[in-house]
């Protein structure tokens, strides 16, 4: 009994000590991108309020697997953190299946919701302009005299801008390459130099392209229009097959499994103090994103209802990884 007493004194101390050292934020993604844009939002403000150093670590590579996979492995002592995705935890385990290194549910525990983000339909404006491609429906009428001939390019296989495409291509009947991308910075990059055509992109590694005229913005994923692009209409008000369209992607943190829930409660609270400071809404405004903050419980839930919604959509595409 004195035994059990000393260690749960000694674990109490250890989480009240919490943080001691240096954190590592693992963004399984090439940097860059919006998922890697918005940890460097985060850490660099857990730092300042810590007094501890925050740095983020890129482990690309499977559709983000390797860096999750990578995690969820890490000792559960709140010291090793991932920004997770909409893809690393909802639609990767549909697409996956039984070779998914890592239960999503099972092997972390959320702290909290940082963003949630519309992906936008955005075209090489060159390309564009020279096959007199203006909106949505214009596309689909190129895409369908020219099958097989336009390439899509995401952040990587299962991601939701993956899928994005995929349910695109699933609702118009066209034949879209996808290419796929370690991260959605070098997929841009391709973007703008006319390498591919087109990406279903989240919109905070986009906007500053779209802005700049290198990439045209046909139309966002979201249900109604954004803030950020007052006048680029939805997918779905382009009607007919596409009517009911909508996807976006979100991006959280998460700690492994098993990491004391005192530490859990304490990177929570710190969170969402960061996220709905008006400052740093600012700033993820200023990305395209939707700051959100919520508490462990609540975005555990969500995961739950977007992996039901995720794996009925790769169910109805028919989209694959190879």
């Amino acid at each position: 009994m004195a035994a059990l007493a000393f260690g749960a004194a000694q674990a109490q101390a250890q989480n009240q000590a919490y943080p001691s050292k240096q954190i590592t934020i693992v963004v399984p993604f090439a940097s860059g991108g919006t998922t890697d844009v918005l940890a460097r939002l985060v850490g660099g403000e857990l730092s300042k309020a810590w007094s501890q150093p925050v740095i983020i670590e890129n482990k690309p590579g499977a559709a983000a697997n390797t860096g999750s996979a990578y995690v969820a492995r890490s000792a559960p002592d709140g010291y090793t953190l991932l920004m997770g995705t909409v893809g690393t935890h909802a639609i990767n385990t549909a697409l996956y299946g039984a070779k998914m290194p890592f239960d999503h549910i099972k092997d972390f525990t959320p702290i909290s919701m940082v963003a949630s983000v519309p992906n936008v339909l955005a075209v090489n404006a060159e390309w564009a302009e020279r096959n007199k491609i203006t909106d949505v429906k214009s596309l689909v009428s190129h895409l369908k005299a020219n099958p097989g001939k336009v390439n899509c390019a995401s952040s990587g296989a299962g991601t939701s801008i993956h899928l994005s495409c995929e349910m695109f291509k699933s609702k118009t009947k066209t034949d879209i390459v996808h290419v796929p991308y370690k991260g959605s910075a070098p997929a841009v990059t391709d973007l703008v130099a006319g390498n591919v055509e087109i990406m279903f992109d989240n919109l905070p590694s986009s906007l500053g392209q779209i802005k700049a005229g290198k990439l045209k913005a046909l139309a966002v994923t979201t249900a109604k229009p954004i803030a950020a692009l007052p006048n680029v209409p939805t997918v779905a008000q382009s009607g007919g097959e596409l009517a009911d369209f909508e996807a976006g992607s979100w991006f959280g943190l998460f700690v492994p499994s098993g990491t004391p829930a005192p530490i859990v409660a304490k990177l929570e609270q710190e969170v969402g103090r960061i996220v709905q400071q008006p400052q740093m809404r600012e700033k993820i405004l200023a990305q395209g994103a939707e700051p959100v903050g919520n508490k462990s419980a609540d975005f555990a839930g969500y995961i739950k209802t977007e992996t039901v919604k995720w794996a009925q959509v790769v169910k109805t595409s028919g989209a694959r990884v190879d």
